[in-house]
């Protein structure tokens, strides 16, 4: 995807994976920082709250989240001061192209919909079985 501009574009279907405000929130601001060609960008907790009006233990939460929908990645970094202490620097985030992650929606939903097939197929197979069992001819 090419970008031109002082923009960024998210797909229509991004709303179908019945993401909260918070997890948007995040998830755009991420995609509004990434490198358009590493998918990485490292802004911390605070300015991402900043950034989109929640405290830095909300933007955590929301971070958890997308990293447990496959959205993000994250990463701990390691920064050294100038007196050479190391201390933990902020995350790196890979963000994965929204189209990738609706085809895996999507691909998801259709291998639980063929699960619930099967379950029904079989629960109409039991019933018809069970039915049959009490059935006599008369």
């Amino acid at each position: 995807m090419k970008y031109q501009g002082n923009f960024f574009s998210l797909p229509n279907d991004i709303f179908v994976l019945g993401l909260c405000s918070g997890e948007l929130s995040v998830y755009s601001y991420l995609r509004r920082c990434e490198d358009q060609k590493t998918h990485q960008c490292w802004p911390s907790y605070k300015n991402i709250g900043s950034a989109v009006c929640m405290s830095e233990n909300t933007v955590s939460k929301y971070v958890q989240m997308l990293v447990e929908r496959g959205m993000i990645t994250t990463e701990p970094t390691k920064v050294t001061t100038r007196k050479g202490v190391t201390r933990n620097g902020n995350l790196l985030y890979t963000v994965m192209p929204p189209l990738e992650v609706i085809d895996q929606h999507y691909q998801q939903k259709l291998v639980e919909l063929g699960r619930e097939t099967e379950r029904i197929r079989v629960q109409k197979l039991q019933e018809q079985q069970a039915q049959g069992a009490l059935w006599t001819p008369l």
